[in-house]
C-alpha cells in the first residue's frame, strides 16, 4: 500500500525505522525485532542508508526480505550523497522491480570527514532527487524528511522551511520529522509549514531514550533540544540502565499521547533495531485509543 493512502485512513498509523545490519548476527537481531514489532500491525517499516550511501545494497536486500518474508509494508531510504544519477536510477529500478511502492528521498549524510558537495553528475539536494524520481515516471509514493528545530546546516528556520517547500513542490507526498523531545517544537513547525503552503501529512518522529550516551550522540547529530527536566532525571539514573529505559519509555509515551490527543494520527519511531521500548509504547497507545 502507498503510505499516503494509509495515512488517509482514520486508523492511527504507527511506523518503525531500522538501519541495515552490518553482519549476520545483526541481521538475525533485526528480524527478531521486526517479528516482535510486526505483531503491532505497523502502517509501514522503513530502512535507512549508511553515511555516503555505503550500505545501499544491504538496504535493498533488507527491504526486499521484509516485504517478501514478513509481508510488512516497507519504505526504502534513497540518498543522493556519493551517487551519480545513473547509480540512483539503478537503485530505483531495483526497487520498482521488487514491487516496492514507497521511498524516502534524502540528501543523506556524507561519510565522516567528507563534505556534502555532490559528485559529478550527482544531486546537490533532496528536491533534485524528488524531481528526478518524478521525471523518470517512477510510481513510488515519495516521502521526505523535515526538521522541527531546523536543519543543522540551514542558515535559519525560514531558509530551512523554503528548502522543505521546494521538496514538496517537486512531488513529495508526506514528511517524517527528525526526532524531538518537546512537542511544542512539532506543533510550532506544523503551523509554520501550513502557513508556508505545505499541506502534505507531517509525521512526528519519536526516539525512546534507552541510554544517556545514545541520547547525547543523536542530539549532537541532529541538533534536537532535550528538555532540562528530562536531562536531569536521566542523569540521576544514568548508572541504572533499566531506570533510564523506563524513564525514556514513559517520556515518549506521554509525548505520543499528547500528540494524538491533539489530533495527530501517525507516529514514526526510531527503533535503533531494538523492539522492547517501542513495543511498550505502542502497546500502551493502542490500549488507550
Amino acid at each position: 500500500m502507498r503510505i499516503c493512502d494509509r495515512l488517509a485512513q482514520p486508523k492511527p498509523c504507527f511506523s518503525f525505522e531500522f538501519y541495515p545490519p552490518k553482519d549476520e548476527a545483526a541481521t538475525d537481531a533485526l528480524f527478531r525485532a521486526l517479528g516482535e514489532l510486526g505483531g503491532l500491525d505497523p502502517g509501514f517499516v522503513s530502512v535507512t542508508y549508511g553515511a555516503g550511501g555505503r550500505n545501499r545494497s544491504r538496504t535493498v536486500e533488507v527491504v526486499t526480505r521484509i516485504r517478501n518474508e514478513l509481508h510488512l509494508e516497507t519504505m526504502a531510504h534513497v540518498t543522493c550523497v556519493g551517487h551519480t544519477r545513473l547509480e540512483v536510477l539503478d537503485i530505483l529500478e531495483r526497487f520498482r522491480a521488487e514491487g516496492l511502492e514507497n521511498v524516502l528521498a534524502l540528501r543523506g549524510d556524507p561519510v565522516p570527514g567528507e563534505t556534502s558537495v555532490p559528485i559529478p553528475d550527482g544531486f546537490a539536494h533532496a528536491d533534485e532527487l524528488v524531481a528526478y524520481i518524478r521525471a523518470k515516471k517512477f510510481p513510488f509514493c515519495v516521502g521526505a524528511a523535515c526538521y522541527p528545530e531546523g536543519h543543522l546546516e540551514s542558515r535559519s528556520r525560514e531558509d530551512d522551511l523554503a528548502r522543505l517547500k521546494a521538496k514538496v513542490d517537486a512531488g513529495v507526498e508526506f514528511l517524517i520529522c527528525q526526532l524531538f523531545f518537546d512537542n511544542a517544537f512539532y506543533f510550532d513547525f506544523v503551523d509554520r509549514a501550513r502557513r508556508a503552503g505545505i499541506s502534505v501529512p507531517i509525521i512526528p518522529g519519536i526516539m525512546p531514550v534507552t541510554s544517556l550516551e545514545q541520547l547525547d550522540r543523536f542530539t549532537r547529530m541532529c541538533g534536537a533540544t532535550v528538555p532540562m527536566r528530562l536531562r536531569l532525571q536521566l542523569e540521576r539514573r544514568q548508572d541504572d540502565p533499566a531506570a533510564v529505559q523506563a524513564l525514556g519509555v514513559a517520556h515518549a509515551t506521554v509525548q505520543c499521547m499528547d500528540l494524538m490527543n491533539r489530533g495527530v494520527r501517525a507516529v514514526h519511531f526510531f527503533t535503533l533495531n531494538k523492539s522492547p521500548a517501542t513495543r511498550l509504547i505502542v502497546t500502551a497507545l493502542q490500549g488507550a485509543l
